[in-house]
């Protein structure tokens, strides 16, 4: 076969070792996302405070990456990939950081600020990492090769699991919110020394994070990183972009389609404790480690799914999928025990392969628009942060009458997710048959 007619590699030699390095950051944000959702459930008991009020921390931790992925853009346009990546591993390390004076304050919006500053850093990191590796090679390849790197992000998540599980939940006091409760009225002394004790076990795993991240960011600082074609273009032209990918309407479908994504991966994943703990009177350590099997079932779908889209469309691939969510859902809803709870956990199987793949259709064929686009992508995972409050509040209200059946609040509240896969599930077939001749 000659040169000409070989296909691209996913990954040219020459770049193994920063695709490598960038790689490790998809890594480091799924450990950030997947100690945190835990932690939830966690200053619920804690700080003795509503279903909707702890998913604040959702809204904090989502609402960083939101607020700061167009001037993420913006920043990395104007200098490099590399300076968006140092950028944000500082941001990163210092929300981190910060846990350790919001302990000693014992007040939860401190916490908030802290979850905060930490995502405005993972947003300048996904910004540039998710651009960057689409860059390092053949576009014809470009989405399998986000695949690739985005199948280190669950590594990173289980072991942000396997952290929170054994590390903080275990380690945390087992008394009950009932039995703090009555504690705090009697003696309000022990009650916050009992919280001080705690939130101490929360903050050890994030000052160590913090530390990590900025032993990362020295590594690269040092790293010599290859610079993509698309950086020699400086100037600013963010009107006209704008036009142009409001224009486009398999970015402007991409970008809500991602927002209802991360919304229904948020929701699942933060309340299978809440639906452990309620609908079957499981601890929180036990409920996060249907958590860790949902994770596990992530990341080992989301290796055969890259395989698979060497055969199938990446539209027919995520309408397939977002249908099989939207089912898995409807029996969390509606089915009741430990088969709900299976049906919540394999809802992860389908989950595994959406973001990377929306990202790439939307993304394809945009150019040197791809920097502000991305960020556009990266926005929509705000989706994160107002739907788990939304669901929190379901949670918060008495049993729904349906008439054939009572719900429970907390599988009721699951309604949530199964919109999302309704949209996904538009979207991959739009991808497909509309939008397949408009690159």
């Amino acid at each position: 076969m000659s040169d000409a007619a070989r296909p691209a590699p996913v990954i040219a030699r020459e770049i193994v070792l920063p695709f490598i390095l960038v790689t490790s950051l998809f890594a480091l944000w799924g450990f950030a996302n997947d100690i945190t959702n835990p932690m939830v459930a966690a200053f619920k008991n804690i700080l003795l405070i509503s279903n909707f009020e702890s998913s604040l921390v959702q809204f904090a931790f989502y609402g960083g990456y939101c607020v700061m992925a167009i001037p993420a853009a913006i920043f990395i346009k104007r200098f490099t990939y590399k300076a968006g990546i140092l950028t944000g591993l500082i941001l990163y390390a210092a929300g981190c950081l910060l846990f350790i004076p919001s302990g000693w304050m014992m007040e939860f919006w401190a916490f908030l600020l802290a979850y905060f500053i930490m995502t405005c850093g993972l947003s300048f990191l996904e910004t540039s990492a998710n651009p960057y590796v689409l860059s390092m090679g053949a576009e014809e390849n470009a989405t399998r090769r986000l695949n690739f790197a985005q199948a280190f992000n669950p590594i990173g998540s289980l072991t942000g699991m396997l952290v929170a599980k054994n590390f903080i939940l275990q380690k945390l006091d087992p008394m009950t919110e009932e039995a703090r409760r009555a504690l705090k009225s009697t003696d309000a002394a022990a009650f916050t020394r009992l919280a001080d004790h705690d939130l101490g076990i929360i903050i050890g795993p994030y000052a160590i994070l913090g530390l990590f991240v900025l032993a990362v960011m020295v590594v690269f600082a040092i790293a010599k990183l290859p610079r993509s074609h698309h950086e020699d273009h400086k100037e600013l032209d963010i009107g006209g972009t704008l036009k142009r990918l409001g224009r486009n309407a398999k970015y402007i479908e991409g970008v809500v389609a991602q927002a209802f994504y991360v919304g229904a991966q948020i929701m699942c994943w933060t309340f299978i404790i809440q639906y452990a703990e309620l609908e079957l009177g499981m601890t929180k350590a036990t409920g996060q480690k249907y958590n860790m099997i949902a994770m596990t079932i992530f990341v080992t779908s989301r290796f055969i799914c890259t395989y698979l889209l060497k055969y199938f469309s990446p539209g027919g691939l995520l309408l397939s999928l977002a249908l099989g969510g939207f089912g898995l859902t409807a029996g969390t809803i509606f089915i009741q025990g430990m088969t709900g709870l299976y049906c919540l956990v394999g809802v992860s199987a389908c989950m595994s392969l959406m973001f990377p793949t929306i990202y790439g259709i939307a993304l394809r064929g945009l150019g040197d628009d791809a920097k502000l686009g991305a960020a556009g992508l990266i926005m929509a995972i705000g989706g994160g942060c107002l739907m788990p409050p939304m669901q929190g509040w379901i949670m918060d209200q008495s049993a729904f009458n349906l008439g054939f059946m009572t719900l429970s609040s907390v599988r009721a509240s699951f309604v949530l997710p199964l919109i999302c896969f309704v949209v996904i599930a538009i979207y991959g077939f739009r991808t497909s048959n509309v939008h397949k001749h408009s690159h």
